[in-house]
Order: structure tokens, then C-alpha cells, then sequence
């Protein structure tokens, strides 16, 4: 399979969550072993050749991709949390979204100093959870070598913001407009 096969497998929902956005549900993408399986083998090709030494997987559908590559590639996995999952001490970071604020969490023993991290998540849209997530591994000792998504909404200027920060970008998949 190509990425151009894996494009029709991420299902289309317009108007969700509200009126005028296109919403790219990659579960059902998930839910096709074949593809599933191609996106993944897709994505630890570039974490191998970025020279990754870890995998750090943003909550949720990052654990999913993330846990996969790393398992695919025998590297170690680092969950970025949601707030109040970790049953240890963590670092953690706030960041703003549209409307609020988020936090997200890391165990910092999880995080091999001056480990080569790549980060992963499904989808990438403003980028905020994603540089978030950047800075939180590289202040538990980690340097972030890629940031790798399967999907990219390019207009939305996530990947622009994270090149800004230093981090390479990449996405096996991108959909124009929001």
C-alpha cells in the first residue's frame, strides 16, 4: 500500500463537531487491518530513518499509533498523559487551546536523558497538544527529533508552528482545509 491507498480508508464527517468543519476520523482506518497495518509500517520507516531512540505517543490515538511503532521497532514507549493518570510524581505542562486551557503529564523517568524522541499522534491541526507534548519531553531531558503524524491539516498551520519551535515535521497523509 501507498499513503495515496490509506487516503480513503480515514473517513470524511462534515460539520463535526460544529457547522463547517470536516472532521478526518481515523478510526476507520484503524478499523482495516491492511490499512492499519500499512500506516503503521509507514510511520517506523521514517522513525528509523530520523535515527529515533524512543517513541513518546500524545493521549489518545497517539498511545495507538505510537504503541505500535514502538513495539514494531523494540523501542521504548512514553505515554504523554492527560492530567491524574500517572501514579507517579510528573512533569507537567498547561498550554492554551480555543477556548481554555489543557495539561498534559509525563512520567520524567520515562525519559532517557538526551534520548532521540520522536513523538506521535494521529492528527495534526494548530499544533498546540503537539509543541506542548515537545516541550514537556524536552524538559524531562529528552530531544524531540521529529514530530510524526499520519494526518496533517496543513491549512490549519500546526506543522508551521512546530518547524518554528525546531521540531521536524511529517505526516504520511494531509486533507486541505479544517
Amino acid at each position: 500500500m501507498t499513503p495515496e491507498d490509506l487516503k480513503p480508508l480515514v473517513r470524511t464527517i462534515p460539520d463535526f463537531p460544529k457547522p463547517g468543519i470536516l472532521f478526518r476520523d481515523v478510526t476507520t482506518l484503524m478499523g482495516d487491518g491492511e490499512g492499519f497495518a500499512a500506516a503503521v509500517g509507514m510511520m517506523a520507516d521514517k522513525v528509523q530513518a530520523c535515527e529515533g531512540q524512543a517513541i513518546a505517543g500524545i493521549e489518545a490515538r497517539g498511545f495507538i499509533f505510537g504503541a505500535a511503532i514502538a513495539a514494531k521497532l523494540a523501542l521504548p514507549f512514553i505515554p504523554v498523559r492527560k492530567p491524574g493518570k500517572l501514579p507517579v510524581p510528573v512533569l507537567a505542562i498547561d498550554y492554551a487551546l480555543e477556548y481554555g486551557t489543557d495539561t498534559l503529564e509525563v512520567d520524567p523517568g520515562a525519559v532517557v536523558d538526551g534520548s532521540r524522541i520522536v513523538l506521535i499522534d494521529d492528527l495534526l491541526a494548530t499544533g498546540g497538544t503537539a509543541l506542548a507534548a515537545c516541550e514537556l519531553l524536552r524538559r524531562a531531558g529528552g530531544v524531540v527529533a521529529e514530530a510524526l503524524f499520519l494526518v496533517d491539516l496543513p491549512d490549519l498551520g500546526g506543522a508551521e508552528r512546530l518547524r518554528s519551535a525546531g521540531v521536524a515535521v511529517e505526516a504520511l497523509l494531509d486533507y486541505p482545509g479544517h
